[in-house]
This record gives C-alpha cells, structure tokens and sequence, in this order.
C-alpha cells in the first residue's frame, strides 16, 4: 500500500518539479541564435562589466557587474536576446532582488 502512495508523490514531484530557470522560452533552434558578442555589447554599452556567458538549457547566461556595481546574473533568449530572468545582488546592502528586467538590452 505504501509503494503506491510513494510512486504518485515521486511522480508527482518530477511533473511539478524544475530549476529556477525552467520556465524560460530559450527553446529556439541554435541555426537561430544570434552570437553571444551582440549580447555582449549590448550589454556593455549600458555599462555593464559582463564576467561570463555561457549556453545553460538552451539560454544564454550571463553574470557580471551592472552599472551601478552591483553583481547580476541574468538569462536570455539566444535568438532574440531578450531577457528571460534576473538576479541581482546589491552590492550596498548584501541582498537580493529577484525580478524582470528590461525586456530587450
């Protein structure tokens, strides 16, 4: 009786379950992506010091420092170079604001 019940909570758990990240749109063909430098320079024009991206799950991640010197990691779509996700560390106050940012940079 027991196997069954632990069967459907697993089940359960793997349907419902997902990273952080897994409910981006970083699903295009890679044919469709544009080259992670565009982004790149998108980025630093608005002053970011950008330390790293890479491909994770079909996006591209990107971590670095904004503007106003606080650390980020960000997610976006490889083909349309919007953003899926942010993560910002305030640099002043140590926490963390988990939120949208612009849609396109």
């Amino acid at each position: 009786m027991k196997i069954p019940i632990f069967a459907g909570v697993v089940l359960v758990a793997l349907l419902t379950g997902g990273g952080a990240w897994a409910d981006s749109q970083c699903n295009s063909p890679v044919q469709d992506w544009q080259p992670r430098e565009v982004l790149r320079q998108q980025l630093e024009q608005q002053g970011w010091q950008v330390q790293r991206i890479k491909v994770d799950d079909g996006c591209y991640e990107v971590r670095g420092i904004d503007a106003e010197g606080n650390r980020f990691k960000a997610q976006y779509a490889p083909d349309s170079l919007r953003l899926q996700k942010m993560k910002i560390k305030n640099s002043h106050r140590g926490e963390q604001r988990h939120g949208q940012g612009p849609d396109n940079l």
